[in-house]
């Protein structure tokens, strides 16, 4: 397996780039037990994630007429981001991102995080000076990246079949079909592998698979 004649890879955040999945397993399960509702193991959680986000609150529970989505959201990272101060790049994903460099590759980060906590993580994790864009919403709600990849599209105009994208979800792979690029999925982020094999696109189990397919 090898994707050939790539010039731009754009790369998704949490559990992508970050391995933030514990922390936000923690973050979900505080939420949880405040309201008096079961925690969750990393499987069901897994199993549970997707986008729109808001829909997998309402599947763990939350009664989200009588509390404002606004007010969960502003919760949730409030809690994660203390959770996520000690948390850790996915490992050897520094590496690949150096080589891609010096290949002389153009990276951008494709994220449903809020834009100035994408900005800040990603300098505090020491990565941005990678990536010559960086997409991310102008609210918390955790919503669609297909809007993110227009902008992208736009802003670039690098034709969509010399476009890669990186991801860990089955939203990236819809992400991926909507701007007519190429897609990889890893395991390991925030869905299980099974839902990850519905996608038509390949799929690889840890970062260093990446060097044999770049």
């Amino acid at each position: 397996m090898k994707v050939n004649g790539i010039q731009h890879i754009i790369w998704d955040w949490n559990g992508t780039l970050l391995d933030d999945i514990a922390a936000s397993l923690r973050t979900i399960n505080v939420m949880l037990a405040r309201r008096g509702l079961p925690v969750i193991n990393l499987v069901e959680y897994r199993d549970i994630f997707g986008f729109p986000i808001k829909d997998c609150y309402v599947k763990l529970g939350f009664d989200l007429r009588s509390e404002s989505w606004d007010n969960v959201s502003n919760e949730f990272h409030k809690i994660y981001m203390k959770e996520v101060q000690d948390t850790n790049l996915r490992a050897g994903i520094t590496r690949v991102l150096e080589s891609l460099a010096s290949s002389g590759k153009s990276m951008s980060v494709l994220s449903a995080s809020e834009l100035s906590i994408l900005e800040g993580l990603l300098e505090a994790k020491g990565i941005r000076k990678y990536f010559k864009n960086v997409y991310g919403h102008s609210d918390l709600y955790g919503s669609s990246k297909v809007k993110l990849g227009r902008k992208f599209q736009q802003d670039t105009g690098t034709p969509s079949d010399h476009v890669l994208l990186i991801g860990d979800t089955d939203h990236d792979y819809e992400v991926a079909c909507e701007l007519n690029c190429r897609c990889i999925l890893l395991t390991d982020g925030h869905q299980a592998r099974e839902r990850l094999q519905r996608c038509d696109c390949p799929i690889v189990e840890n970062v260093d698979e990446l060097f044999g397919v770049l």
